[in-house]
């Protein structure tokens, strides 16, 4: 199964609002998700909140994020600390 770090839109009509979720590559993009990693807000300065531990855990095991939320892991600082963990195994 791989895993993808990817958004999941759940915000009404012109009113977008997504999830960073943790799922299968193979599942739609709203379907069943393994687990809710944080929120993005596009509307409001691009608010995002990400749950760093489980992010990290993610990554760590092979999760890879879309091009989408690699960017907003950049924005967050998150990326940075995993690329570091990375160089320092």
């Amino acid at each position: 199964m791989a895993v993808r770090l990817r958004l999941s839109r759940i915000g009404r009509h012109k009113r977008p609002f997504y999830r960073v979720v943790a799922m299968d590559s193979r599942m739609r993009r709203d379907g069943r998700c393994i687990e809710v990693l944080g929120t993005h807000d596009p509307l409001t300065e691009n608010r995002t909140e990400l749950k760093a531990e489980r992010v990290l855990d993610w990554l760590q095991k092979g999760a890879q994020p879309s091009v989408t939320v690699r960017a907003l892991l950049r924005r967050s600082g998150i990326w940075k600390t995993f690329e570091d963990s990375r160089k320092k195994s």
